[in-house]
């Protein structure tokens, strides 16, 4: 991935100097900047709430970008990323003051901002496709929570405006920067485990069908613009709150429950030790009974993945390969073989080495400034949130589904096809 080196910061930079001698503002001179005023990636963040106020804090502690805009739908959120941004800035300056972060209603609005280098966006699953493809129109490198998209076709529409576009893109899924998962999959890879045969997940069901009582809209909110392309629904506090045990994760209509969610890492790690990165399963089956165990992806190598609780007398923690010579299971700060020698021999010069990561938001500034592809790069999101979602399809028809990989479909079952995508409540379109 690439794009022209002559790039529009450098342009800018040119036409200052030809017009002026140049002159950087005394806002933007810190005390505790390692990196000049004028080469910090400028970054706008699009959902400031659970996930995107951690983002926030963490973005705050990097000094090679400025944030100068956030984006929300809910007015107290908005106002309260303003603010941390603007006083943790002011915290590095002599002065101990600063004002330059703007707050927006509307992401069309910071997009336009010819300013902004690159976004983050980590709101509710059902915009991600959305405000993905906007950004990537208006020339800005994008940062998108996982799961990368509601449905299959908005994750290839994803992939097809990046590569238009020329963007850096890296999808959320931060397990790839992690050396115990990239670890666990060098040694599947190397065949430290002999040949794989199996791989076990666990993570909870899909998304479902759910009513809620109608409540007074809270105060503060834009809840038509939080609801955007899914369908016209009554407010109801839990329909948009982001708790985990309940919210807008376990409905269908903004999420893929589980399934995507947590499957956006787990399945994630599957794909990679498989080097499924730009494949994918050809068959599903559905699990026995609806929200059982069992849930099953096989490839074409006959290798399958499953969503299990246990497997045999083991229960599943994170990820699970089970291999003709060997067991490997990994989850966040968990690396566990057996027998324990998988783990104790360094990697040799011929066996898989896949690439290490400096940090998942490192990756991408270094990307940004290499134009290079970073370690979960939009393709990467897409067909790991493909299998996801065939896995929810199978579920929801309770009929298996043979996928074809290379052309991307479902292969003769037409209503099971349906799924791949979902219709929008207008204006909003993809």
């Amino acid at each position: 991935m690439s794009r022209n080196s002559y790039s529009r910061r450098q342009f800018m930079k040119s036409a200052a100097a030809a017009a002026a001698p140049l002159v950087i503002p005394v806002t933007s001179l810190g005390r505790g900047w390692r990196v000049a005023p004028s080469e910090r990636i400028t970054l706008g963040m699009i959902g400031v709430g659970n996930m995107g106020s951690g983002h926030l804090e963490t973005l705050l502690g990097h000094p090679e970008v400025q944030i100068v805009a956030v984006c929300d739908v809910d007015a107290e959120k908005r106002r309260a990323a303003v603010e941390r941004t603007e006083s943790h800035y002011a915290s590095e300056k002599a002065g101990g003051t600063f004002r330059g972060c703007d707050g927006y209603n509307e992401f069309e609005k910071l997009l336009a901002r010819t300013d902004i280098d690159a976004v983050l966006i980590a709101v509710p699953d059902h915009w991600h496709a959305i405000i993905s493809i906007a950004a990537a129109r208006a020339g800005k490198d994008i940062y998108c929570e996982k799961p990368l998209a509601l449905t299959v076709r908005e994750a290839r529409a994803m992939v097809d405006a990046v590569r238009r576009h020329a963007r850096v893109f890296q999808t959320g899924s931060q397990q790839r920067s992690s050396s115990e998962f990239r670890r666990a999959c060098e040694y599947v890879r190397s065949g430290r485990i002999g040949r794989l045969q199996s791989i076990h997940v666990n993570i909870g069901p899909p998304s479902r069908d759910k009513y809620f009582e109608k409540q007074p809209v809270r105060e503060g909110l834009d809840w038509d613009r939080w609801l955007g392309p899914a369908p016209w629904a009554e407010y109801n506090a839990e329909r948009c709150s982001g708790d985990y045990s309940g919210g807008w994760r376990r409905v269908r209509d903004y999420s893929g429950g589980m399934t995507t969610d947590w499957g956006a890492h787990h399945f994630d790690i599957g794909q990679w030790a498989l080097g499924m990165d730009e494949s994918g399963p050809v068959e599903i089956t559905p699990p026995p009974k609806r929200d059982d165990w069992g849930l099953t992806f096989r490839y074409a190598s006959g290798v399958t993945m499953s969503r299990h609780e246990r497997y045999e007398d083991h229960p599943v923690n994170g990820v699970y390969f089970v291999g003709t010579d060997g067991r490997i299971e990994v989850n966040r700060g968990h690396l566990k073989t057996w027998p324990e020698e998988i783990a104790a021999e360094p990697l040799g010069a011929k066996e898989v080495h896949l690439f290490v990561s400096p940090g998942h938001h490192q990756n991408w500034f270094d990307c940004i400034r290499s134009r290079t592809r970073p370690i979960c790069d939009v393709e990467v999101g897409c067909r790991t949130i493909t299998a996801c979602h065939l896995g929810n399809i199978a579920c929801w028809t309770e009929r298996v589904i043979r996928w074809d990989p290379v052309k991307e479909r479902i292969v003769g079952d037409e209503s099971a096809a349906r799924w791949l995508d979902r219709p929008r409540r207008g204006p909003w379109r993809i």
